[in-house]
């Protein structure tokens, strides 16, 4: 963010306050009329929550801590009942997700293998738009697609001094990023805000490979239709040369063999039913022992100072939302909303599955999608609970379209960062977002209808 962009949230920043609390208030004047006090009320405070998250008016830290004064403070739970869920196993997954991030990014290993992979491909404006979406995709899926999008982003500004294809490059890298990160269930927010509610509601987990499995093929035909819709028109562009890379370093090499050793692990863990029952270990604890690995011999790749890169605001952004979607059920909000959506639940699974992949893929674009599959997430449970329908593949499904938003930069941190780099405007977001939106909403269908519900029964 530049010093100019910093000033301009700072001189408007009471315009920010002051929105969010019009915007909660007019929510709760508006739900009141059908709900009870508290439910309105805690409809009231997600509203303003969610202005502050995307206007940044707040830190964006502190609005997610916000529910442990405001949610006691106005009966909706106990601060014993909310502090909890900002101490859920999946933070700490996450946590060492973040561990191994740093380090990848501190040994310099992301560009090594960014570089590699786009020898793969042919030195073309084509070639490196596949390149450069596929590379942002295969690191999203094990590393933020927020650090991966920041990463990425300069190593694709060396390739050309070409504006058009700028723009096209970042794009892809930022798309590439959100198709990418929802192929584990470390990849994105999202998912382990499904897999909380998971665990929350008694309901048995996606094991990692299993879900590899599952989303794999729906992001490979999602690369391809990024890649290639964003590399039309560009025949006659050309790309500037790109410079040869030098041998692993040491600590490069380590870190590559333990990330390796760590994949590995993680699919030994997963059970394939009824051939493989699996390691039965804790995903959770492998992955935090893996990032403390980090620190002790023989990797000695980080120091205690390091981890003040650790994005603590993204894991408090979880804790709000494992807070939301506890507050939702215990105010009983999740059971009256379900009850307004079962007049939906006569139509046929497809188009139900339809409605759910429209209604978040479109909301998610002015919202943060961390914040809306939280609040999404129980109420859909309810709903499928009642009618008997399959419940874990109308969260799964409502889960990724939250990922797949392409248009607006607000929707995702990627589309932030790409808009960020000073070479793509709103319009061409919009218009080739747009047309990536629905292409995601199309396949997830198909996949959920055909594919995803074998896996599932």
């Amino acid at each position: 963010m530049s010093i100019l962009t910093k000033g301009i949230k700072h001189k408007h920043s009471w315009v920010g306050i002051l929105s969010g609390l019009a915007f909660g208030g007019l929510i709760y004047v508006l739900s009141s009329m059908i709900l009870i006090h508290t439910q309105a009320m805690l409809l009231s405070l997600i509203a303003a929550m969610v202005i502050y998250w995307s206007n940044e008016a707040i830190p964006f830290g502190v609005t997610s801590l916000l529910p442990i004064i405001l949610f006691p403070a106005f009966d909706i739970a106990e601060v014993n009942q909310i502090v909890p869920n900002y101490s859920k196993s999946i933070i700490f997954l996450f946590l060492g997700g973040f561990m191994l991030a740093i380090a990848v990014e501190k040994t310099g290993l992301h560009k090594v293998i960014a570089t590699k992979m786009l020898r793969i491909f042919p030195e073309t404006p084509r070639g490196m738009i596949f390149a450069l979406s596929i590379t942002s995709g295969v690191l999203s899926s094990c590393l933020s697609n927020t650090t991966t999008t920041l990463l990425l982003m300069p190593l694709a500004f060396f390739l050309t001094t070409d504006v058009t294809l700028k723009i096209r490059f970042a794009l892809a890298i930022a798309y590439g990023a959100s198709v990418g990160g929802i192929t584990t269930p470390i990849g994105t927010p999202p998912n382990l805000i499904l897999y909380g509610v998971l665990e929350d509601k008694g309901i048995e987990t996606l094991p990692f490979i299993q879900w590899v499995l599952m989303v794999a093929p729906l992001a490979l035909l999602m690369f391809f239709v990024v890649s290639f819709v964003l590399s039309f028109g560009l025949e006659s562009k050309k790309l500037d040369s790109v410079k040869a890379l030098d041998a692993l370093s040491f600590d490069q090499k380590k870190l590559m063999y333990t990330l390796g050793a760590l994949v590995l692990l993680l699919f030994a863990n997963s059970p394939l039913e009824p051939y493989y029952p699996g390691l039965n270990l804790n995903e959770k604890a492998i992955l935090l022992s893996f990032g403390l690995l980090m620190f002790v011999p023989p990797f000695n790749l980080l120091v205690w100072e390091d981890t003040k890169k650790i994005p603590f605001e993204i894991m408090f952004l979880f804790g709000a939302g494992f807070s939301i979607a506890y507050s939702f059920s215990h105010t009983g909000l999740s059971q009256v909303l379900a009850e307004q959506l079962s007049s939906i639940t006569t139509l046929p699974p497809l188009l139900l599955l339809l409605i759910i992949a429209l209604l978040v893929t479109f909301t998610t674009e002015i919202t943060s999608n961390t914040a809306l599959i939280s609040m999404l997430l129980p109420v859909l449970y309810e709903v499928s609970e009642r009618n008997g329908l399959d419940t874990r593949l109308f969260l799964m499904v409502a889960t990724i379209c939250s990922s797949y938003a392409f248009m607006l930069p607000i929707a995702t941190p990627p589309n932030a960062i790409a808009m960020s780099s000073g070479v793509v405007n709103v319009q061409t977001m919009a218009k080739f977002g747009f047309f990536f939106n629905l292409a995601g909403i199309f396949l997830i269908i198909v996949f959920a209808y055909s594919y995803w519900s074998v896996w599932l029964t």
